[in-house]
């Protein structure tokens, strides 16, 4: 979840402190499922919102929970709604995503963080909860969920997923943040030696199998993925993760073309927005704000062969239909 307001220290820990409210189906909370009421407000350029986008998508909750997306820069106060016409979210009617925070609590002292699911009536954001807000998409939003949507979390493979995603973020996910807001020459190499080795556990781990776990698309491939999109344009020089570039890493490179040609995955990243965000925002380590022009993005329209290794990416579901008119990454932010 990217911070409004970075900071360098000698070991990066992420601020995991987050409003933990739940929307239920049961009744159990002040929250409760209801079509219609919430929205997503998510942002491209950030991986833990991506995720979000990305569920949402496989899972065909479009009707019953709208999007809202941040602009990929943004001031020290806030990610703002520039994208939209008049600076404003066209259905919360603010500038700020601050403003849902402060009308939740007054005087918001933490970060302003994407994604947040906000309660549309009363303008307030009912969680930033990263990780709980996926889970609940797929158990406290089934009712909702579009014919043929894969189960992301099923449940005879939850201690494995679970499992997977606990190092995967703490050694790839946020391990990429802990190489690049590293403040000591000693807990850099740290991060570094544990992000990669990591990441060649994850390369034996998919040599000889489709997917993280089990044989269909679970919600730890999606946790990965977005990491995974992010390694080249950003991550391998912004934040000194360059032992191998994703492309030199060739079962994790072939397993993220595969995720990306995928539909609901490819089809929601914005290149652009991405090196926009961490290159324009990021000024302690960037302080020129220089994006990029690179790399070169038409490898990811590859082949990449791992059919081979069987499995159905939606399990006994279906793919998602076409991106949901308005929701289109723009034209020239991925390779066509």
């Amino acid at each position: 979840m990217a911070q409004t307001k970075g900071y360098v220290e000698p070991a990066y820990e992420r601020d995991t402190t987050y409003i933990t409210d739940r929307i239920t189906a049961d009744g159990s909370s002040p929250w409760p499922v209801e079509p219609g009421r919430y929205r997503l407000v998510a942002a491209r350029a950030c991986p833990w919102a991506n995720r979000t986008i990305i569920v949402r998508r496989l899972l065909g909750l479009e009707d019953a929970i709208s999007m809202g997306l941040a602009g990929p820069t943004h001031d020290s106060d806030s990610w703002t709604f520039d994208l939209d016409p008049g600076g404003l979210d066209p259905v919360l009617g603010i500038p700020r995503l601050k403003d849902a925070y402060e009308k939740r609590q007054r005087g918001y002292s933490r970060g302003i963080t994407v994604p947040a699911v906000v309660d549309v009536p009363s303008g307030q954001v009912v969680t930033n909860n990263f990780p709980q807000i996926t889970l609940d998409f797929s158990s406290e939003w089934k009712d909702h969920q579009r014919e043929g949507a894969p189960d992301l979390y099923p449940e005879d493979l939850r201690a494995e997923i679970d499992e997977v995603n606990d190092r995967v973020y703490r050694d790839v996910n946020n391990g990429v943040y802990r190489c690049g807001f590293a403040g000591s020459q000693e807990s850099y190499d740290r991060a570094y030696d544990r992000l990669f080795a990591a990441l060649d556990w994850l390369s034996d781990r998919l040599r000889g199998q489709r997917y993280l776990v089990g044989d269909a698309l679970t919600e730890a491939d999606v946790r990965l993925f977005t990491t995974l999109v992010r390694f080249d344009p950003v991550y391998h020089g912004h934040f000194k993760c360059n032992r191998n570039k994703l492309t030199e890493m060739p079962v994790l490179w072939a397993y993220a073309r595969d995720l990306y040609q995928t539909p609901g995955f490819g089809d929601t990243v914005d290149f652009v927005q991405i090196k926009q965000h961490y290159y324009c925002v990021h000024t302690d380590i960037n302080p020129t704000r220089i994006v990029p022009r690179g790399p070169d993005l038409s490898g990811w329209l590859t082949p990449h062969g791992r059919e081979a290794l069987g499995g159905r990416p939606f399990g006994a579901g279906t793919a998602p239909g076409p991106v949901r008119q308005g929701e289109e990454v723009p034209a020239g932010h991925r390779p066509q």
